[in-house]
């Protein structure tokens, strides 16, 4: 009997402690949660009758709970299979931290923090760490690097000069409106020299003389013009078109030096917004300094109240160059004819090639092949057309007349003929005659005012080209490169102690004001460059007339 009872508890005892060693324990695996709970051991009591049903409720327990396992290591598995390990990358929210090397079971989280592997070595403990990807890194202060000279950004599918030559040709309405008036010169050209037209008409006379239907009949008039009008009036018109067609050259001028002095204009604000905004970063970067300073003690309050109101400033010149830049815009594409264009990038070369202008040279050119000199020139033949013309008016034009008409009284046909002239003896076109002559002098003066109206701008321009042109070159060989320096050597010695913060304050703004001012000058020098090569026509929404 005894015998029979160790057999049977020896055929229990391992069911009975085998479902407590098969509890898994659950890391952050998705489906592991829902999966069934590990048996818990159960305390039985043992007797001879009903040992077998124990054992057997607990063989089957036992196996449960073995399948649960297997089931989890199979769940495992297949996530394993299913996870993509992405290589390392550049970002920290993205790196996978290697497994510890205490032996400890390591979990290694993706990004969505969905999947995980749960990786043990043999005969090690069976204790999860969980391991989270690390916070991503603040990037490197550069506050302790020398400044660099602000440059114009690239950027590609931007507009170039010519591209705006090209929309202002097309969308600014003066160019239409002076190609108009051509137009309109040419159709008085070709209405001066038509004829003018005969008259036709029926006439009757000596109606119900004797009861009769007396004269009845048609009749046609012409007037032959003298004195070469016709002529005249086509080449005053010619004149005219002449006149006309410098004033579309001049106009046309106008509208491009008005769109070069925009498109750099801009390109200047652009560069402007970009240096405002490294001394903002700089400024930035000094209020954090100066905070760090003064809670370390290093640094008294003041300083730190100098770089913010530096930081301020900063910021005030950041929003000026802002909308400097979009007023610069809204002028270009005001003048371009796109009123409407959104605010684009731009991109040339925005530091200049320096050359020496004679004045009596630049005067030359200009008195050569300025449109608007010549316009005024055609103005002058056009009013000495005008006046011939006056002149001839009073030679009087020939009137003539010749009709057929039916004689009812002796049924005979009757043609008739009429000729007069006007005789200029009233009227004999003095008033128009001394209105032409006084435009024709108005016309010859204007020359005059105009040649010397040329020289006065000129002096103006050539002023301010010489003053920019001496600046350019002083900040871009000088006064850019020894700022540059000086704070280069401040920001060292900064460093290293030998300077103190206002020193350095003073050397960051002596930098930028002075990178400012170079901007000030290259705007003058572009302006007054592209106008002398404008020949002195600016104005491109203004009308030449």
């Amino acid at each position: 009997m005894s015998r029979l009872f160790f057999r049977r508890l020896f055929l229990i005892l391992p069911f009975t402690i085998l479902p407590s060693c098969a509890q898994v324990e659950h890391g952050p695996a998705l489906g592991l949660a829902e999966r069934t709970p590990p048996v818990q051991a159960v305390a039985m009591s043992v007797d001879d009758n009903d040992a077998i049903a124990v054992a057997r409720r607990t063989a089957s327990a036992a196996v449960n709970a073995a399948a649960a396992a297997e089931d989890a290591a199979n769940a495992a598995v297949t996530l394993v299979a299913s996870v993509q390990v992405e290589p390392a990358r550049s970002t920290a929210s993205q790196q996978r931290t290697a497994p510890s090397s205490s032996g400890d079971i390591t979990w290694l989280a993706t990004t969505s923090a969905a999947t995980a592997v749960r990786e043990q070595s043999p005969g090690e403990t069976r204790t999860a760490s969980y391991q989270t990807p690390p916070a991503p890194l603040a990037p490197a202060s550069e506050s302790d690097e020398p400044l660099p000279l602000p440059s114009p950004v690239q950027v590609d599918g931007t507009l170039s000069l010519a591209d705006i030559e090209e929309i202002a040709q097309v969308h600014n309405p003066t160019l239409a409106q002076a190609e108009a008036a051509i137009t309109g010169a040419e159709g008085r050209y070709i209405q001066g020299g038509l004829y003018p037209n005969p008259q036709v008409g029926y006439q009757a006379s000596e109606v119900g003389n004797d009861g009769k239907a007396g004269q009845q009949g048609a009749y046609v008039s012409q007037t032959f013009v003298t004195g070469g009008k016709l002529e005249l009036n086509q080449y005053t018109a010619a004149r005219e078109i002449e006149v006309r067609q410098q004033e579309l050259e001049s106009q046309r001028q106008r509208v491009l030096t008005s769109v070069q002095v925009g498109f750099y204009d801009v390109l200047n604000a652009q560069r402007a917004v970009t240096l405002s905004e490294q001394l903002v970063k700089i400024s930035e970067e000094g209020v954090k300094t100066a905070q760090a300073l003064f809670e370390a003690k290093q640094a008294g309050r003041v300083d730190l109240l100098q770089a913010k109101i530096e930081l301020n400033s900063a910021r005030v010149l950041l929003r000026n160059a802002t909308n400097r830049q979009t007023a610069a815009w809204q002028q270009l594409a005001a003048v371009v004819g796109q009123p409407d264009r959104p605010l684009e990038r731009v991109v040339g070369e925005l530091e200049p090639a320096l050359d020496e202008l004679g004045t009596d040279a630049v005067m030359a050119r200009i008195m050569s092949a300025s449109p608007e000199l010549q316009a005024a020139k055609a103005e002058v033949q056009r009013a000495r057309a005008a006046m011939r013309r006056a002149e001839v008016e009073p030679i009087p034009d020939i009137q003539t007349q010749t009709g057929v008409q039916y004689d009812y009284s002796t049924q005979f046909a009757v043609v008739g003929l009429q000729v007069g002239v006007n005789l200029p003896i009233f009227d004999r076109n003095e008033g128009n005659i001394q209105t032409a002559y006084a435009e024709m002098i108005a016309a010859d003066r204007e020359v005059e005012r105009l040649q010397l109206d040329l020289k006065n701008r000129l002096a103006v321009v050539m002023e301010d080209y010489q003053n920019a042109t001496y600046e350019v070159e002083r900040y871009s060989t000088e006064i850019l490169p020894d700022a540059k320096d000086s704070l280069e050597l401040i920001t060292a010695g900064y460093t290293q102690g030998e300077f103190d913060y206002n020193r350095l304050l003073l050397a960051q703004r002596t930098y930028f004001q002075n990178n400012i001012n170079y901007l000030a000058a290259l705007r003058e020098w572009w302006t007054a460059k592209l106008q002398i090569d404008g020949l002195l026509l600016s104005g491109g929404l203004s009308r030449g007339d």
